[in-house]
């Protein structure tokens, strides 16, 4: 009869422990790259909880988003998912916000531009940057603004409609780095191929899809710039948050 109660009070004291570990979720990762012989393991997008291990040999390279920032994780053994550190949702809070797109006149500037050195990081995870090609995710088409990694000279670019005779010159003030997108003069359409064309004659494509409302964490935002193809955009949310 002992051995009975002894059990059942054990049994009781696991279904707490059940309880209050479910009460506690745990933080869940997002693969945003692997590579190595367990690449296949680890396909961009996958969800990792912090509590989890993974078992890596040698020569592989995970690399995990968590609110706490980017973790890489390499090396034969098994390691835990989550690791120590401070988190970095105040860095994920600049580099999300969204900034009202004022209407500009072409080489016009207006709501104080940013300024920036050669081939700094772009700060803010919504700016196009004209140096790059590939589909952009847009949270708020009205907050629209182009950037370029160097703030040296004034420059100008040629935005154009893939198939079609619509075009826009925007213009780059010395010492600025971002200026705002003219939709009266070049519409936002989503699913249109735009041609970006600078003094250098470098023609790069992008074309825009629509998030709606982003999410407020990193690792959902994350799997939805993986499902949307947003590439350099994820490389700039991983970069940020290492």
């Amino acid at each position: 009869m002992f051995s009975v109660r002894k059990v059942s009070i054990a049994f009781a004291l696991a279904i707490a422990g059940v309880g209050m570990g479910c009460g506690t979720a745990a933080h869940a990762g997002v693969v945003v790259s692997a590579t190595g012989p367990s690449a296949a393991q680890f396909p961009t997008g996958r969800k990792l909880d912090d509590n989890s291990r993974i078992v890596l040999k040698d020569g592989d390279r995970v690399t995990v988003l968590t609110a706490k920032g980017t973790r890489v994780i390499s090396g034969a053994g098994t390691h835990q998912v989550g690791g120590a550190g401070a988190s970095k949702r105040s860095t994920f809070a600049v580099l999300t916000r969204q900034r009202a797109g004022q209407r500009v006149r072409t080489g016009a500037v207006r709501g104080g531009p940013t300024t920036a050195t050669t081939n700094r990081r772009n700060p803010n995870l919504w700016y196009v940057d004209v140096s790059q090609a590939g589909t952009i995710c847009v949270a708020d088409p009205a907050a629209i603004r182009l950037w370029r990694p160097s703030a040296q000279g004034e420059t100008t670019l040629v935005i154009a409609r893939a198939n079609s005779s619509e075009h826009n010159h925007v213009s780059f003030a010395a010492g600025t780095a971002d200026v705002a997108w003219d939709r009266e003069r070049m519409p936002l359409v989503e699913g249109a191929t735009y041609v970006l064309s600078g003094p250098d004659g470098a023609e790069r494509e992008i074309r825009y899809t629509m998030l709606g409302t982003a999410p407020d964490d990193p690792e959902a935002l994350a799997v939805l710039l993986i499902e949307k193809g947003c590439t350099a955009q994820l490389d700039l949310l991983t970069a940020a948050m290492s």
